[in-house]
């Protein structure tokens, strides 16, 4: 470290004041040269830099990831090119490998079971629980009325305030209540406005209880600690799902239908009973879904939150998937909470989520949740497809092959000779290193 004290209004120094203190301090490097660097991955806007500038705090520069696109989804019967930000190998290919796998079989179907969200106001009360109840009809009430100024517009477009609910949880936290609320906010994810009725609800609380007189002066006495949406949404659910016949299933990287569907099962239902594989299993769900969401501007962290939650939901973590082989028909499945948006945020501010969502069809948040689910579904056909077959590793490693030489600094020509080589072999870092030398070391000779 270049020294131990601590800097004192470093958000006000310019990106590149920023930047030459850290080259000083951190980097040990040459001041002009960090500058360069960093500032070689600025827009070659000065405006559109600025929007991007917006989005955190303390930004010296961009930090860049792939942006891909998966063809041939049909959902529902309609077509999707799908946008996809991830910056794993093979993500892509899996997703799209599985989108035309089903193709001519059906395609995905998918719905949206509900959009519901949910926030609290969570307080302490020292009163009786029988007085509290009994008052909060008439609390209900005038909360709804007393946040009509916030939800005025967003009933407008349909949306809005759906239910309050008093929840008493004193038993497991003493004099611990909440409020309980749930909101539908249409084509937004809907964060702020849920936030801010949940903390106009938060101030009405208190003042109403203050001024209704069945409480005594002590019972009046009710604190509020904080007021927050929360991230568990397991009422905004959507269902994707394939299915065909054994017949058109045909046979799967040389194995019979029958063989692969029942084997397919199998590998689903261990993954709901063995939490290490379950975590493996999601993650690969997760792989599809965190693309689609990062591609269009939503919050990728509230999306895993709230899913790998719903995966607990049953007391322990397991699959978010399900497989089923009856009647001759192959069926795989999900239904997950999926709370995301399409207006707003940063899907209005981010020049490629904004053209993400042009790509999709300018889709409403219900058809997004549809799409998303689905490539989270396809993602998750590919991954166990593979395992169940010719295991994961062949498909993976054959992707990750360039990034590997990529490291080495491999020339163009050499990572297509490497890709030649390679074609039907075990690839990894050392085997791939030994090759390039081996390579360079015949070209010198």
């Amino acid at each position: 470290m270049g020294n131990n004290k601590q800097i004192s209004g470093f958000s006000k120094l310019s990106k590149t004041e920023k930047i030459h203190w850290l080259a000083q301090n951190f980097l040990y490097n040459n001041p002009i040269n960090v500058a360069k660097e960093f500032a070689s991955y600025w827009h070659d806007s000065i405006e559109e830099q600025k929007v991007f500038d917006g989005f955190s705090e303390n930004t010296i520069t961009n930090f860049f990831l792939p942006f891909g696109v998966a063809p041939n989804f049909k959902i529902n019967d309609k077509l999707y090119a799908v946008p996809m930000v991830t910056e794993e190998s093979s993500v892509v290919a899996a997703a799209a490998n599985a989108a035309k796998f089903w193709f001519d079989r059906g395609g995905s179907k998918a719905e949206v079971i509900s959009t519901v969200k949910i926030g609290q106001v969570h307080f302490n009360y020292k009163g009786s629980f029988e007085k509290l109840q009994n008052f909060f009809p008439q609390l209900k009430q005038d909360l709804m009325q007393g946040a009509k100024d916030i939800t005025e517009n967003m009933e407008k477009r349909g949306g809005g305030i759906v239910d309050i609910e008093l929840i008493n949880l004193s038993d497991q936290l003493e004099n611990y209540y909440q409020l309980r609320c749930s909101f539908e906010t249409c084509d937004s994810m809907g964060a702020n406005f849920i936030n801010s009725v949940l903390e106009r609800f938060g101030q009405l609380l208190v003042e109403l209880v203050q001024e209704n007189d069945s409480f005594t002066y002590s019972e009046k006495d009710i604190k509020v600690i904080m007021c927050i949406l929360s991230n568990f949404t397991p009422d905004c659910l959507v269902h994707a799902e394939v299915s065909c016949p054994l017949s058109a299933l045909g046979d799967v990287e040389g194995m019979p239908a029958a063989d692969f569907a029942n084997k397919f099962v199998q590998a689903v239902k261990i993954a709901k009973i063995d939490p290490y594989r379950a975590t493996t299993h999601n993650k690969g769900i997760m792989n599809g879904i965190d693309s689609v969401v990062l591609a269009t501007g939503n919050d990728f962290r509230a999306v895993e939150s709230c899913i790998h939650t719903y995966a607990c939901r049953n007391g322990s973590y397991a699959s978010l998937s399900d497989a089923s082989v009856e009647d001759g028909i192959f069926k795989f499945w999900m239904t997950i909470p999926l709370a995301l948006g399409t207006v707003g945020g940063l899907t209005a501010l981010h020049p490629l989520a904004k053209k993400s969502l042009e790509l999709l069809g300018k889709p409403s948040a219900a058809e997004l949740m549809k799409i998303t689910a689905t490539v989270g579904l396809a993602q998750n056909f590919a991954a166990v497809k593979s395992l169940t077959t010719t295991g994961i590793q062949q498909g993976h490693m054959k992707m990750h092959l360039s990034n590997i030489m990529m490291s080495l600094q491999a020339t163009e020509d050499e990572l297509a000779k490497a890709k030649e080589y390679f074609n039907g072999k075990v690839i990894s870092f050392g085997a791939a290193r030994e090759y390039l030398n081996s390579l360079r070391k015949n070209a010198i000779g």
